[in-house]
């Protein structure tokens, strides 16, 4: 890992800072989901600064690996998300923030960053499957291929477009 978010004291209160398990590089996952329809918007990254500006300000603010910087997101694009709720999940190392977004949630444009590149469609694979088998249900399957979708992208959030990277500076 070659950026890292800034070291120094959580402004995060003790009780919760002291729960989180953070990445090496003192960062936890952060999933945005639409709040009242529960469809997945992104994943972004957060130290404890920028999810304390999340609690505090009721808008998500992610930290930018590739540019070392925290953003707020809508600032640029207008593309905003209003925080409802924030949670842990169970293991804490991963927010769970749902939000009621207002226009595109990804970079693309697109109103998700899940929907651009489908490994497994609903329906076209049972339990029985085997990943990457040659199947004669029907399905064209891609799953067990070589894919890099939602690789480690140059803005700290996950992309569906296959490519794995985002648009430096471009506001998510």
């Amino acid at each position: 890992m070659t950026s890292s978010s800034p070291r120094r004291p959580s402004p995060l209160a003790p009780e919760i800072a002291d729960r989180l398990k953070r990445s090496a590089d003192g960062l936890l996952p952060a999933i945005a989901q639409q709040y009242d329809t529960g469809e997945v918007l992104m994943l972004g990254w957060m130290d404890d600064e920028a999810l304390h500006r999340t609690l505090t300000t009721g808008r998500c603010t992610y930290w930018s690996r590739s540019r070392r910087e925290y953003w707020v997101k809508g600032d640029t694009s207008g593309h905003f998300q209003w925080v409802k709720s924030v949670a842990l999940d169970c293991d804490a190392d991963t927010v769970l923030v749902k939000v009621d977004q207002v226009g595109a949630a990804c970079h693309t444009g697109a109103r998700t960053c899940f929907d651009a590149d489908v490994l497994l469609a609903e329906g076209t694979a049972g339990a029985d499957s085997t990943a990457g088998a040659d199947s004669t249900a029907g399905a064209d399957s891609t799953a067990g291929a070589d894919s890099t979708a939602g690789a480690d992208s140059t803005d700290g959030t996950a992309h569906t477009d296959g490519t794995g990277t985002g648009t430096p500076g471009a506001d998510q």
